[in-house]
């Protein structure tokens, strides 16, 4: 609970409200027609891996991509928590579609972005889902890492290009716009490239979780328009970083609900020696602590995007707690669901191993719940601020 006395702006009770549950129910009917289990398993293997005629659906009927964008710039309005909702049930229905790179991070990184021409030209077409883009920035642990940009700026004023590489971009072989982190004269900054652009080279890599792609991308002389410059970069990518962080929680509290789900039904249907699996002490014990799992889970997501939107907390905490918490729970929810079903939770036929590879490629996204706990204990123990930097294992 926020202490209302000390932040006036925050919250005093969090409770969804009866808008955020017909938020819900509307966004679960959408991915119940676009993104049932046949529609995954056909778009994995398409390039770009995604539906363009739903995600403009989603962008220009249901006006979800611009939860937490101000009116004023063409959003919807809402808050961080609104945009939790909305992933949640995305990554239950393991949505195929650049929501890590357009809606978790790009859309956050625009919105603390100067308010400039490019950021109104780039930023009103990726809300009305016309456009999709991906960011290309060097994170460690989930935390901005200016010194692995990899990428130099030449240049002055409005002309710049970029040249150099950019390992393991999410969701870039679908975006048309990158964010780019470059170094220039000045320092590192933020550039907006247009991916058609004959100075931008992708290649696909071949990952497990094959509904959410990367891409290696490099660029020569790509031309480019200046975002933000070196004195607001920093703040910038570390804030897109941590609501990327809590999104990111949230869908994963979506894709471990639905196989906490998945794993209660068939417990209940599978028989063995005349009785529902489920009636055994080693099956119900474990559903019973994947539910404590994921309750956990889902509170520590949805505090993390109440603190990030009412300001109620650290926003580095808040995102590691979140994180932290909730990639643990959908990893360890997706190896019980596994054990559950037995024999089939390990066939190709069986949606299970689809969500496990989602599970533990989240994991790795914005680093590990070992990084994410390193940071908490800091914080705790050290009473730090969120300068901190996790320390990098070497040898």
């Amino acid at each position: 609970m926020a202490d209302t006395d000390q932040n006036p702006n925050a919250s005093a009770q969090f409770a969804f409200t009866a808008e955020q549950h017909e938020l819900r129910t509307t966004v679960r009917s959408f991915c119940a027609e676009h993104s049932d289990e046949a529609t995954v398993r056909q778009l994995m293997e398409a390039r770009p891996a995604f539906d363009q005629k739903a995600w403009i659906r989603l962008g220009s009927e249901l006006g979800v991509l611009g939860l937490g964008v101000p009116e004023e710039l063409d959003g919807s309005g809402g808050g961080l928590v609104d945009a939790a909702i909305v992933v949640e049930e995305l990554g239950a229905a393991l949505f195929c579609g650049p929501v890590f790179g357009t809606l978790a991070l790009s859309i956050p990184a625009l919105l603390a972005a100067p308010d400039t021409p490019v950021r109104t030209q780039v930023l009103g077409p990726l809300v009305a889902g016309t456009r999709t883009a991906a960011f290309a920035v060097p994170e460690r642990a989930g935390r901005f890492a200016a010194d692995a940009v990899t990428v130099q700026a030449t240049g002055s004023a409005d002309a710049w290009t970029l040249s150099g590489t950019v390992e393991r971009v999410v969701d870039a072989d679908a975006a048309d716009d990158l964010l780019v982190a470059a170094a220039g004269p000045d320092g590192v900054a933020l550039f907006v490239v247009d991916a058609a652009e004959t100075g931008v080279q992708q290649t696909v890599l071949s990952t497990m979780d094959l509904t959410r792609p990367q891409a290696t991308v490099r660029f020569v002389d790509a031309p480019a328009r200046l975002l933000a410059g070196p004195e607001q970069a920093n703040q910038i990518c570390q804030r897109a970083l941590q609501v990327a962080a809590v999104l990111l929680a949230a869908e994963q509290v979506g894709g471990a609900q639905h196989l906490l789900d998945l794993s209660v039904a068939y417990a209940k249907d599978r028989l063995q020696f005349g009785r529902p699996i489920g009636s055994f002490q080693a099956v119900k014990h474990r559903i019973a602590d994947m539910l404590v799992d994921q309750e956990h889970a889902r509170s520590a997501a949805y505090y993390g995007a109440w603190a990030l939107q009412d300001g109620s907390d650290d926003p580095a905490l808040a995102a590691s707690i979140a994180q932290a918490t909730c990639s643990a729970a959908f990893t360890r929810i997706a190896t019980d669901t596994v054990q559950v079903h037995g024999g089939i939770g390990f066939t190709w036929e069986h949606q299970t191993h689809l969500y496990f590879k989602r599970a533990f490629t989240d994991a790795a996204l914005l680093g590990s719940p070992e990084d994410h706990r390193d940071r908490i204990a800091a914080f705790v123990l050290d009473d730090i601020t969120g300068d901190y930097e996790v320390p990098v294992a070497t040898g």
